[in-house]
């Protein structure tokens, strides 16, 4: 029922439709195409001291805004003792690279993890004593070396002064 005052046969008296989805009612239309859209001055440039920050000026979702306490949501698992970490590291570059020097810093960093995990309640208490004991194992092997080379160093020695071995 188109009339000359409603070309497109809508009901007058029907609830407006926003102009495009997501709009809320009383929305402003948006611009035409080409038209840059109009600039509406937010009303208070900053929050009042004490309040919460804006919804858009908050950090993003993981990430703990400046001088707080990470959001809801984010969490930083428990904190693993570096001594630890060095100790078994170190223990077990010992059997590769330094074999003497990597197991004696495995033993201390792995005794010196030990009291700081039991004071200060961190994680790492499994690798800290994989460390120890690695290390130890090192400086037996390296121990029983020594004594075996030091058996036959009779034998060695006896050997180049007659130019025989028996």
């Amino acid at each position: 029922m188109s009339t000359p005052d409603n070309p497109q046969g809508t009901d007058p008296n029907a609830p407006s439709v926003p102009p495009y989805p997501g709009a809320p009612q009383g929305s402003p239309t948006p611009p035409a195409y080409g038209q840059p859209p109009a600039y509406d001055p937010p009303a208070a440039a900053q929050a009042p001291y004490g309040s919460a920050a804006p919804y858009a000026a908050q950090a993003p979702y993981g990430a703990a805004p400046y001088g707080g306490t990470a959001p809801y949501g984010a969490y930083a698992g428990p904190k693993t003792n570096v001594l630890a970490i060095v100790s078994l590291i170190s223990s077990i570059v010992a059997f590769v690279v330094l074999p003497f020097i990597g197991s004696l810093v495995g033993v201390i960093t792995g005794h010196m993890a030990l009291s700081q995990i039991k004071r200060t309640g961190e994680q790492g208490r499994g690798l800290a004593l994989a460390g120890t004991i690695v290390g130890y194992v090192g400086l037996g092997f390296i121990l029983l070396f020594i004594l075996f080379f030091l058996s036959f160093l009779p034998l060695i020695i006896g050997s180049a002064t007659t130019g025989t071995l028996s």
